[in-house]
């Protein structure tokens, strides 16, 4: 197995965690912007759970002026959507199956992993988790869209045909528009998943009470 070269932030809840939660930042963040979810996400019915924070790669950011920050991929420009940076969308699909083969290696079953993202984490969330080779407990998406659309059907992993979706959104968003995320949502659901969407009246953030319903949903998919 190809060990992740993704450096990580990791809280465990308690001893022998039986579940994990990968949570992907947006651009331009790190890991430590989801890290207070640990804390703060009652997640204690699960008994105990790993959170895992990845830090994307430093790279150029083209619609930043080429400025280096971390992302998972590159953005080429406003549409998102239409121009594409397959090879960095690629690379990183690999280093996040890697931290989710490497949390199989460390005792949690596939069925207790959920894929979580913000923004560009979304993106990477959605793209990794339909394509992860075991089923997965579920994804989950905030302010993001589903990357490689037109690619989905013919590359998603047959493992997660069934995978349960929660996509939230807000409806004023000036950076991710909402219509980038019914998009996702509907394309989805054409496939067969199971989305629950929710959106909200906030810009590119998340909200209180979005937090509190991704908390209700990981304890489903989780129970």
């Amino acid at each position: 197995m190809t060990e992740p070269t993704l450096q990580t932030l990791e809280v465990e809840t308690g001893d022998q965690p039986g579940a994990s939660l990968i949570v992907l930042h947006g651009l331009g963040a790190d890991g430590h912007d989801f890290e207070p979810l640990a804390q703060q996400m009652d997640l204690s019915a699960l008994g105990a759970v790993r959170w895992i924070f990845p830090h994307a790669p430093v790279r150029p950011v083209t619609i930043n002026g080429g400025y280096r920050m971390r992302a998972w991929y590159d953005l080429l420009g406003t549409e998102m959507m239409r121009r594409e940076d397959e090879p960095g969308l690629r690379a990183s699909l690999a280093q996040v199956l890697a931290l989710v083969a490497r949390e199989r290696t460390r005792g949690v079953p596939a069925r207790r992993i959920v894929l979580a993202g913000f923004s560009q984490g979304c993106a990477m969330a959605l793209l990794s988790a339909l394509r992860c080779g075991e089923r997965l407990a579920g994804v989950a998406g905030l302010s993001g869209y589903l990357p490689l659309a037109s690619l989905t059907a013919a590359e998603r992993h047959g493992a997660n045909a069934d995978l349960p979706v929660f996509l939230a959104h807000g409806r004023m968003d000036p950076v991710v528009p909402m219509a980038s995320g019914t998009a996702s949502r509907d394309l989805l659901q054409a496939l067969g998943h199971e989305v629950e969407w929710h959106e909200y009246p906030i810009d590119h953030t998340v909200s209180a009470e979005e937090l509190e319903t991704l908390r209700q949903w990981m304890l489903k998919v989780l129970a």
